[in-house]
């Protein structure tokens, strides 16, 4: 399967997204496709051997609308095309105004006044016409393309309501002179519904100023060593394995590894972490970051389309393009709607004319006030566009979220279940005790284990040769680390190795036992002990027995408790899964506030505690977004950690930038935050419409006599849509 990203135009309402969306999710080879109206964008995925990239794009023209594929390099190409067209609705918007003004100062405001000027119908309907036909050609072109697919849209309401007050205005004038005209309420109807359009693309903007923020932090040049040159160049030009220079308030171009020199970072638009962050040599930087007060060399590992930022936009760009599975309902309703306030107002018309014994002009009016009231432009509105302020929160603070549909499920979660190593904990183990039971001193026990673990990569192992180290720098007088030979790792038990021939084992009871060393009860007692505490225990032995102990502890972070504390006050069950032995597991638990804990489970099972949780309500499964894969792909909802690296970013449908268990509830008020402005919104959307179709259709009018005239009612109907994107918007100063 092949996913592409479409930039579509000409879309003004939902319904014109859902013809999009139904055309191709209806052609045979496309597996998945979605249409977002607030981005003007399409994510179509389809099979390669029965459909080609030109083969999407023309469905989307067959259906009336213009579509361009959206590449890795079009940022800026896209950003221009979207300028361009708010630039065309603001001329158009000009051109309408130039005319609506002197036809409502002379049809309105002047009758107003008791003033007639000679020839003033003649004068509104030359007036009337350019609007009508100019300025209006682009709801006429847009009800075509809907008839076509045999449905009906925005553009369909406006241009029956406008081109009914126009000629029933061009009858009156020639044959019914007396009866007075209409010219004035097509242009400034076409002029207001303009203005709503402008406003709403000038808002709908503000909602992706997340990703425009980020695609502005990668610098234009980076300073690059070649054959020994220090020379300035194009950050386009930059390959893999150059050698980049960075000095002090400069951005970082790309990614890559410090190698020479050091200082400290500001990775606050990338993370969300406010703090800057120490950098040394071997620490990985992350392009468009802002080096602070020191300068460095780093060898670059990624550019172009491949570095981090690049990824972290198109996450982004992805997430506001899926639909939360709420904006089916207001696609659904915009479906049936158009067709339904068509027939109500057809209805509404002919009932004031023949049951209401009113003029053809008032049954005219009426119908034309509840077709242009009831455009559904802000219910198509309310979900996409809190979406993508929610994304673009959620990424200004450090938290990923892959879609909508992860948006809108995480506030419905009912357990969050919380991997141990690198989750809760800090995911690098260090020594904590060593202890001898033999003739040598705890220096020599930690470094003859050390010699043994010297080729091992596993990470109990580097916390050993670590903490050798580290001895060894603080002056201390060891026995020096000797080389070893004949190593061996034997998974579940061990390792072994040879020290000048001398064969040594470091591994738990059950490589004691297999290799008949005995062990005293003094060093199980003392094991127990250290275990209870959570920490791993090693027993170091030559081949006649055990010599001594050494634990070792993965700590748990600073903020695993409050995060926690802070899921237990949200209602929410949380629990610990861990390959661990079960005292180790409930220590750890027990330290982070957990007390429900999976202990001694394979990565692979994983996902069957997962499943069995979900049988009781939603699930949430928090990993390093490596070993937790098959458990986080299984969760209702994956939040993956690991500061941003490309296989946690793959994994799961959110990723915590900075690392920090504290952002798991963050994330869920978020979702929270943003499902809250979502309801806010579709509640406006439709209590407007089944508020303001009835006045519009007149049902006042015999009891209060009042009517609702076309204008206010496109007045009403264009501030509506501002009004949910303003309300959107809103949520850009909620603090999370």
């Amino acid at each position: 399967m092949k996913k592409i990203n479409l930039h579509v135009s000409g879309m003004h309402c939902a319904s014109c997204s859902t013809i999009i969306t139904k055309a191709l999710r209806g052609t045979e080879g496309v597996s998945e496709a979605d249409v977002n109206l607030s981005t003007s964008k399409a994510s179509v995925a389809f099979d390669e051997s029965k459909l080609s990239e030109n083969n999407i794009i023309d469905i989307v023209k067959s259906k009336g609308y213009g579509a361009a594929l959206i590449t890795d390099s079009d940022s800026k190409h896209q950003e221009e095309m979207q300028r361009k067209e708010l630039q065309k609705m603001k001329h158009l918007f000009v051109f309408s105004l130039i005319f609506a003004i002197p036809a409502f100062i002379i049809g309105m405001v002047l009758m107003w006044l008791g003033i007639e000027l000679p020839g003033s119908h003649f004068i509104l309907w030359v007036l009337a016409t350019p609007v009508q036909f100019i300025a209006g050609w682009t709801f006429y072109k847009g009800a075509w393309a809907a008839l076509k697919n045999k449905s009906a849209n925005m553009d369909t309401l406006v241009a029956v309501g406008t081109t009914s007050a126009y000629l029933l205005s061009i009858y009156l004038v020639l044959f019914q002179p007396g009866e007075g005209q209409y010219f004035e309420v097509s242009a400034i109807l076409i002029t207001l519904v303009l203005l709503g359009k402008m406003l709403e693309a000038v808002a709908k903007g503000k909602t992706s100023e997340a990703i425009k923020k980020l695609m502005n932090l990668s610098p234009k040049t980076a300073t690059v060593i070649r054959n020994g040159n220090e020379m300035e160049m194009s950050v386009d030009l930059v390959v893999v394995d150059d050698i980049v220079i960075v000095k002090p308030g400069e951005r970082i171009p790309v990614d890559g590894v410090i190698v020479d020199g050091g200082s400290s970072v500001d990775e606050s638009m990338i993370t969300g972490e406010s703090m800057p962050v120490e950098k040394g040599k071997d620490d990985i930087v992350i392009g468009g970051t802002i080096n602070k007060n020191g300068s460095f060399r780093f060898r670059t590992t990624k550019v172009g389309s491949d570095t981090t930022l690049a990824h972290i936009i198109r996450l982004i760009e992805d997430a506001q393009t899926k639909k939360a599975p709420i904006q089916r309902f207001a696609d659904t309703v915009s479906a049936y709607f158009v067709p339904i306030i068509i027939i109500i107002a057809l209805l509404s018309g002919l009932g004031w004319y023949f049951i209401g014994q009113e003029s053809m002009s008032f049954s005219i009016l009426i119908a034309v006030s509840v077709l242009v009231i009831a455009c559904p432009c802000s219910l198509g509105l309310a979900t996409p566009t809190a979406i993508m302020v929610g994304t673009g929160l959620g990424a200004k603070n450090g938290i990923l979220i892959k879609g909508g549909d992860a948006l809108e499920t995480a506030h419905k979660l009912k357990f969050v279940v919380f991997d141990k190593t690198g989750t809760i904990t800090k995911g690098a183990p260090e020594v904590t005790d060593v202890i001898s039971f033999g003739d040598y001193h705890e220096d020599q026990i930690l470094h003859m284990a050390a010699a043994v673990e010297k080729h091992s990569e596993h990470p109990l192992a580097e916390a050993i040769v670590r903490k050798a180290g580290k001895e060894e720098n603080a002056g201390k007088e060891p026995v020096a680390l000797r080389d070893s030979t004949d190593f061996q790792a034997i998974p579940g038990y061990g390792v072994k190795a040879k020290i000048d021939e001398k064969r040594y084992f470091l591994g738990n009871a059950k490589l004691m036992s297999v290799n008949t060393i005995k062990v005293p009860q003094e060093l199980r007692d003392e094991k127990e002990r250290l275990e209870a505490q959570g920490k791993t225990v090693m027993i170091l032995a030559d081949e006649q027995a055990p010599l001594g102990i050494i634990a070792v502890a993965d700590v748990i972070k600073e903020s695993s408790k409050e995060a926690v504390l802070q899921l237990k006050r949200m209602g929410i069950e949380v629990y610990m899964i861990t390959g661990d032995n079960a005292l180790t597991a409930k220590a750890i638990a027990a330290e982070a506030g957990i007390d429900k804990v999976f202990s001694e489970v394979l990565p692979e099972h994983k996902a069957n505690y997962v499943r069995s949780l979900q049988q009781k309500g939603k699930v949430a499964m928090v990993g390093d977004g490596i070993n937790d894969s098959p458990a986080l792909a299984q969760a209702d909802i994956g939040i993956a950690m690991g500061s941003g690296t490309d296989v946690a970013m793959e994994t799961g449908n959110v990723v915590l930038m900075k690392n920090d268990l504290l952002d798991v509830p963050r994330a869920i008020r978020l979702s929270k935050l943003t499902m809250k402005k979502i309801k806010q919104n579709m509640f406006w959307a439709l209590f407007y419409n089944v508020l303001g179709v009835p006045v519009a259709a007149g049902v006042l009018y015999p009891f209060t006599g009042w009517l609702l005239s076309p204008i206010i009612a496109g007045a009403a109907m264009a501030m509506s849509s501002v009004s949910v994107v303003t309300n959107s918007l809103l949520l850009r100063g909620k603090k999370i």
